[in-house]
């Protein structure tokens, strides 16, 4: 009988690729039944060189011989970061490059690593670590006399190699260094605390470029706007010229607007060539500046009423909130202003309202606001007034419109003439007034919330069922507890007049009539519960 093992061993030696098959990244221990393969021959070093040109993939992921580096130089910029190893490092390579001297692996200590995406008018030289050497393309190597070594904030470093002719006619700055610096063989220059080597870099190329502006466009706006502060560090006139003209015409993010307006505070520019911008930065100074505000604000009164219409409302009381981040010195908002606003939309509602009553005079021709239905122009009104009383109130001078609305005996009258159909709309304004008395958004005298809601109250009553069924944006149970808790702030006996009154109401129409059981417990128990003797030391201190 044959043994299992001497079954496997001769499958193996049959089948040798299996071995290699489950040998992967280790050695199998050698065996009696186990038989080497043939040794691997090199071939010589003019073959090997003739199969790996003919051959693109012999290795996978090694890159491709290149001849100005060097058969098997890796490229630099395919250099893995630090504490990884490359897959062809095992062999050496068959050249050194020419234009790496001894002493500059020594010169350049690791750091802190760098990226640099690879730029065309630069050739990398050397990398180590955070150090990264960029030789700019001349007519002839003799012709790169400038190393110029920048060091960063954050400790990486970059040395290039420049031509002193480019360097002194575009910055006077680097002129005035190549001055101070003998040559020795080349000149050394360093800058130090640079904040970004990147863009020093992408400015010291522009130097080379024919047409900056093209490749400030490719560049973007965040990268110009660095690049024009190191142009103005260098004095790289040129180079500060291109950036201006064209940040100028192109359009800016709020971030970009925020990173020009601390450059613009930090460098110094001449007027005439950046006066441009500026006037799209600031606001340009006038000795009597446009209303524009309220000539928003106006314009939305005087507009359609339409979808677009409401959200323009919701924009501009947006730009003129207390917490809106564009909040500025809103030139012609002032209180006369919107009052005067609200003033004309209450006149076109008493117009509207004798139109409905059939008590206004007849027209001969017909205007273009007459052809619209009249319960959409009194509904428009009616918006724009809570509207503007919205803004009143985030402006804290609203306690004027309490009184405003309160004197309105002309609408109260026509409000009793009027069909249900549009009287209601009437006590939507009424309805945002209560909710701020009830909510103490609006502290006035307690003279002006009686007359405000000793003229509105009954019709509210009248015109509830209607809210509920059509309350166009009002909350009808808030409603309910503002209306409560603003006749709570009356005297007890105006309070009683009141809750009377809609006691009679509540008892008849139930539903259709809201609910202050809550705030009358609240009044039953001040007036009746309690003593009713008023503490004489209260009269004798009066």
């Amino acid at each position: 009988m044959v043994n299992s093992g001497d079954q496997r061993s001769a499958s193996h030696r049959k089948n040798p690729s299996l071995r290699r098959r489950l040998c992967c990244s280790f050695v199998a221990p050698q065996s009696p039944e186990y038989v080497p393969s043939k040794p691997w021959k090199r071939d010589s070093s003019a073959a090997f060189s003739s199969k790996l040109h003919n051959s693109g993939s012999s290795f996978p992921n090694s890159p491709s011989p290149n001849p100005r580096m060097g058969l098997g130089f890796i490229d630099p910029r395919r250099i893995l970061s630090p504490g990884r190893v490359s897959p062809i490092d095992s062999e050496p390579p068959l050249e050194t490059l020419p234009e790496i001297s001894a002493d500059v692996s020594q010169e350049l200590e690791p750091e802190v690593e760098l990226k640099f995406k690879s730029i065309p008018p630069a050739k990398v030289v050397a990398c180590s670590g955070s150090s990264l050497v960029v030789q700019m393309e001349a007519n002839s190597k003799d012709s790169l006399d400038v190393r110029l070594d920048l060091k960063g904030k954050d400790g990486g470093r970059l040395v290039l190699e420049l031509e002193s002719e480019v360097l002194r006619r575009n910055s006077s700055y680097l002129a005035a260094k190549i001055a101070e610096t003998r040559p020795s063989p080349s000149y050394l220059i360093e800058v130090v605390d640079v904040g970004d080597l990147h863009v020093f870099r992408e400015t010291i190329e522009l130097m080379y470029e024919k047409d900056i502006v093209r490749k400030l466009m490719q560049l973007g706006v965040t990268r110009s706007i660095g690049i024009l502060e190191v142009s103005s560090t260098m004095k790289f006139e040129k180079g500060i010229n291109s950036c201006l003209h064209y940040l100028e015409a192109v359009p800016w993010t709020e971030s970009e607007e925020e990173k020009l307006k601390t450059l613009f505070t930090k460098c110094t520019f001449e007027k005439q060539k950046f006066q441009d911008m500026l006037a799209r930065l600031y606001p340009q100074e006038s000795a009597t500046p446009p209303p524009l505000a309220i000539h928003l604000v106006r314009s939305v009164t005087l507009g359609a009423d339409s979808r677009d219409t409401r959200a323009l409302k919701s924009l501009v009381k947006g730009l003129l909130s207390k917490s809106s981040v564009y909040q500025k010195d809103h030139a012609g908002l002032t209180k006369e202003a919107i009052y005067s606003t609200c003033n004309s939309c209450i006149t076109l509602l008493a117009q509207y309202f004798q139109e409905a009553s059939n008590l206004a005079p007849k027209l001969v021709g017909a205007t273009k606001d007459s052809r619209r239905p009249l319960i959409g122009r009194i509904s428009k009104q009616v918006e724009d007034l809570n509207w503007l009383l919205e803004i009143l109130i985030e402006k804290q001078m609203g306690e004027e419109f309490v009184g405003l609305w309160g004197n309105q005996k002309e609408l109260v009258r026509m409000h009793e003439k009027s069909s249900p159909l549009v009287r209601y709309e009437l006590s939507r304004v009424s309805g945002h007034v209560f909710i701020a008395l009830g909510r103490g958004k609006l502290q006035c005298r307690g003279e002006e919330r009686y007359r405000v809601l000793h003229s509105w109250f009954s019709p509210m009553l009248v015109d509830f069922g209607w809210l509920q069924r059509c309350s166009k944006g009002l909350d009808v149970r808030e409603l309910e507890e503002a209306m409560g808790q603003a006749l709570l702030t009356l005297p007890l006996k105006q309070q009683q007049s009141l809750f009377m009154e809609w006691f009679a109401c509540f008892s008849k129409n139930g539903a259709e009539c809201p609910n202050l059981s809550r705030a009358f417990q609240i009044w039953w128990r001040r007036s009746f519960l309690r003593s009713t003797k008023t503490p004489q030391s209260c009269i004798e201190h009066h």
